[in-house]
């Protein structure tokens, strides 16, 4: 290689750092998309549009929250992975469900653990174990032996979504009997057995609070390691007989794999500072969320937790999504 060309290979290197390091310096410098894997109206998109707003005027761009529904949040999460790595399309799901598809996905079309990075959590509500008001039964113990006696159908929002494995282990744990009956989001699985054509259904507490509240459903457990003044003296699952038993929804950014480290520091702070601040966090406590941050670095590490402690469920179970 000739000197010239040699110093024209170390000049535009150069430059492409130069210009790399000012785009991070000026970022964000237009509009950021915030995608939602599921339908409006789940837990993901309450939180996400609680923080787009005051997250536009921490970051001066507007924050646009764009649903991108479709094979339990993995749609969504597909396209955030194949995004450019430029901070500029995020991705807002339930981590958690995140780390279940591996598992039950033979052919998923991106791997989370090499394709995204972890920005932050952001909150954690726990599953709620409810049923149709005409169902006879008012706890777990109940409920377990009315299903030895009549055929009851259990809403799950996806096959293998978390609620779904949350359903299995109880199952398993209790010896309970039921028929899965799977759909293609929690608003429309909350919807039926609202309507009464499932019996019982475990899903996340904030999309389905409000018809507990409303006396639309009957609640019978919460899936947290103590109970809940906001849902008034319900027991939790492991007080009724599942030692230990916890799951629920736990809402965070993530980002394709590769976007620089500064990006990803000023989102978490920015993220942390929003999710922290009085308004967000009064208003999701009183929807039975409460606010969970944590560092890229550990959000990674928590998924990577949730990805083995699931995956040996389904494994066991045999459940298969595709």
């Amino acid at each position: 290689m000739t000197l010239n060309r040699r110093q024209a290979l170390v000049a535009a290197a150069c430059a492409f750092t130069a210009h790399a390091a000012m785009a991070q310096s000026d970022w964000p410098a237009k509009p950021i998309r915030l995608v939602v894997p599921y339908p409006p109206g789940g837990s993901s998109d309450i939180i996400a549009r609680a923080i787009s707003q005051p997250l536009s005027v921490a970051l001066k761009q507007p924050v646009i929250v764009e649903n991108r529904a479709g094979a339990n949040g993995n749609l969504g999460a597909d396209m955030v992975a194949k995004a450019a790595p430029d901070g500029y399309t995020l991705l807002l799901c339930d981590v958690g469900a995140l780390s279940i598809s591996p598992s039950v996905y033979t052919r998923l079309p991106f791997d989370p653990s090499k394709d995204l990075r972890g920005v932050t959590m952001l909150a954690y509500s726990p599953h709620l174990l409810v049923v149709h008001p005409s169902v006879p039964a008012n706890n777990l113990k109940e409920l377990v032996a009315l299903s030895h006696q009549k055929d009851l159908n259990f809403a799950v929002t996806a096959t293998g979504s978390a609620p779904h494995l949350a359903g299995i282990a109880v199952e398993r744990a209790t010896q309970a009997r039921w028929q899965y009956v799977p759909y293609k989001g929690g608003v429309q699985a909350i919807q039926d057995t609202v309507g009464g054509q499932t019996q019982v259904l475990m899903n996340g507490m904030l999309a389905t609070l409000p018809h507990v509240q409303s006396g639309k459903l009957k609640l019978l457990g919460v899936s947290r390691k103590t109970r809940m003044p906001l849902v008034g003296n319900v027991p939790t699952l492991a007080e009724q007989g599942i030692a230990g038993f916890e799951s629920g929804t736990w809402q965070g950014v993530m980002a394709p794999r590769g976007t620089p480290e500064a990006i990803v520091q000023k989102l978490n702070a920015e993220l942390i500072r929003v999710i922290r601040s009085e308004d967000v966090r009064s208003r999701l406590a009183g929807q039975g969320a409460e606010v969970v941050t944590m560092t890229a670095k550990e959000q990674d590490a928590f998924f990577e937790t949730e990805r083995a402690r699931w995956g040996k469920l389904v494994r066991e179970a045999g459940v298969r999504a595709d």
